[in-house]
């Protein structure tokens, strides 16, 4: 019976999919030894958390990376590409989940939340209300989405039709511009934006993209969202910016280092929101992150190739090492 690694428990209905497929093992640990080892006589690996490049010269069987989600940082496509193994992932299963939680972060920034909940639970009633008279209102103002795949689209439509904001984006492609939806370039947007959302996959080109320079072109009120990966921002230079005042604050769920570590500067500031890398999790985008990796499983074991496949080069190789697939 082949076996399915997967770095994390999946969803009750992904499993259920699985497991008359093969024998599905969860990984004891996330280290890159331990997942190298356990993985070295599996078939799939369902990835949820970085691979370690070791692990396909060691994996001898594996035919397939799958990842449970839409970016492939996590996995060493040069080093899986090499060893003859499929990548694929499930995109935009989660950019409603994301998408919500860029909401729901602007919103509490704007209205103080943080402020108003501490103050309230220590010092009562009108010291929670009293931060209210700063507090402002989305609607007229500018969002501006850097990165407009899945994400970054789900992110306009809920901001245009949802909240009245005013929606410019910059992308790679800057082809023509959705209805309510205007392209711009990456410093033009960050200076004509209230709302500033990274919603961009972490390359070459996008790490380090929001730098002290562009940090110092936003408007002092300017609030900062990231969704993408934590090396897009410039910590050092956010830090400073924000001990000086420079910007209305930041709500960040990403971060170079993850776990974030307890006496990091963004735990001190009012006007920043931290989360814990959740913003596309939800028990709806669970399962469809789970189903969607179950569904390639699937392909992968009956001799398919993934409807998802990231990697097309490496078919030949992969058909050289399993002849039997199609």
């Amino acid at each position: 019976m082949p076996k399915i690694l997967t770095t994390h428990t999946l969803h009750p209905r992904a499993s259920a999919m699985l497991s008359g497929a093969g024998e599905l093992v969860v990984a004891s640990a996330l280290d890159a030894d331990t997942l190298a080892t356990e993985a070295r006589n599996a078939d799939i690996i369902i990835v949820r958390a970085p691979l370690p490049s070791a692990l396909f010269a060691g994996a001898t069987k594996l035919r397939a990376a799958i990842r449970h989600g839409a970016g492939l940082d996590m996995v060493p496509m040069e080093a899986a590409t090499a060893a003859g193994v499929l990548v694929a992932n499930v995109p935009a299963v989660n950019a409603r989940s994301v998408a919500e939680y860029v909401m729901f972060a602007a919103l509490a920034l704007l209205r103080r939340f943080r402020m108003v909940d501490r103050d309230l639970r220590a010092k009562g009633w009108l010291a929670g209300r009293d931060h209210t008279i700063l507090a402002s209102e989305l609607a007229g103002k500018t969002i501006g989405i850097v990165g407009f795949g899945a994400i970054g689209q789900a992110v306009g439509y809920i901001a245009a039709q949802g909240f009245d904001l005013n929606v410019v984006a910059t992308t790679r492609s800057m082809g023509p511009a959705p209805d309510r939806v205007g392209f711009l370039s990456i410093d033009a947007l960050v200076e004509q934006s209230d709302i500033i959302v990274l919603c961009c996959p972490l390359t070459a080109e996008t790490r380090g993209l929001i730098n002290r320079e562009r940090i110092g072109r936003m408007k002092p009120h300017a609030l900062l969202i990231n969704i993408s990966r934590g090396p897009v921002i410039d910590d050092e230079a956010l830090i400073e910016a924000l001990q000086k005042d420079c910007i209305g604050g930041a709500a960040l769920d990403v971060f170079a280092m993850q776990p974030l570590p307890p006496n990091h500067p963004y735990f001190g500031f009012d006007n920043v929101i931290v989360t814990p890398h959740m913003a596309g999790i939800t028990e709806q985008s669970m399962m469809r992150m789970g189903v969607g990796s179950a569904d390639e499983t699937l392909l992968v074991l009956a001799n398919k190739l993934p409807i998802n496949l990231r990697n097309p080069e490496v078919v030949e190789h992969y058909r050289r090492r399993f002849p039997a697939d199609a």
